[in-house]
């Protein structure tokens, strides 16, 4: 049975004091609370132990944002997924379309990331989605097809029904606009076909698939409504409580 999720991506955002205190005031909501989803903040690299030890674990994941395509060695500024594991996080976001874009992460690179993850005990929490010119064109599905296939069709079933994808209409992040939920729904049954062609039905319909594009307390209960989304990877709405409970609430 897949888990329903929802994840907080800070982003580059917050000191680690600020950092800390967001993660004590979620810790401080979520206690005595029965959620019917695992909550997950992801926060800068150097936010993570300190957080892992401030919240209760059992009701909290910690992410990474990111990890290197490298073991170790000489890679000045890079963190290792054995670093990231070491902090006492669970999981680590790869793919997102800003990594992408704005630091040329290509399918090959992320393939090594989501290896060095795996063998590290983390899950990755997988993005892929489409910029507004790719959906305009309608080629917003071979886009998201091929972003699967080239980074992840290596892996075997067993490996694959580790990770958690995270399908993000690039066009939707932080514009305000969001895909409908019959436009969020099609994308995620699509891609749960596509898991399905490869891997069977029992890997695909265990797979949770997260919707990130401007998710907020007001959309969230209709877009996690649809069969196929099983959360949100949340950005701007991550930042505070108060914008992030009701989002969480929403299942």
């Amino acid at each position: 049975m897949r888990k329903n999720i929802v994840a907080g991506n800070w982003k580059m955002n917050k000191t680690l004091q600020e950092g800390i205190q967001l993660a004590e005031e979620l810790n401080e909501a979520l206690k005595g609370k029965t959620v019917n989803c695992d909550v997950i903040i992801g926060t800068p690299f150097i936010h993570l132990a300190g957080v892992a030890n401030v919240v209760d674990t059992t009701k909290i994941g910690v992410a990474a944002q990111n990890c290197a395509d490298k073991e170790s060695g000489a890679y000045t500024g890079e963190v290792s997924a054995a670093m990231v594991a070491s902090t006492g996080a669970k999981y680590v976001i790869l793919g997102h379309s800003e990594r992408r874009a704005y630091y040329h992460e290509t399918p090959e690179i992320l393939k090594e990331k989501v290896l060095l993850a795996l063998k590290n005990g983390l899950t990755p929490i997988f993005c892929i989605g489409e910029v507004l010119e790719e959906r305009e064109s309608e080629k917003h599905f071979e886009v998201v097809k091929s972003q699967i296939e080239e980074s992840l069709f290596d892996l075997s079933a067993e490996d694959f029904g580790k990770l958690v994808l995270a399908y993000e209409p690039v066009w939707a992040i932080g514009t305000g606009k969001t895909a409908t939920p019959d436009q969020a729904q099609e994308m995620h049954a699509f891609i749960r076909k596509t898991i399905a062609e490869k891997y069977g039905n029992e890997v695909a319909e265990n797979c949770s698939i997260l919707y990130g594009g401007s998710a907020n307390a007001g959309n969230a209960k209709e877009l996690f409504s649809n069969p196929d989304v099983d959360g949100g990877l949340i950005g701007g709405a991550s930042l505070g409580v108060d914008k992030f409970m009701p989002i969480i609430e929403a299942f």
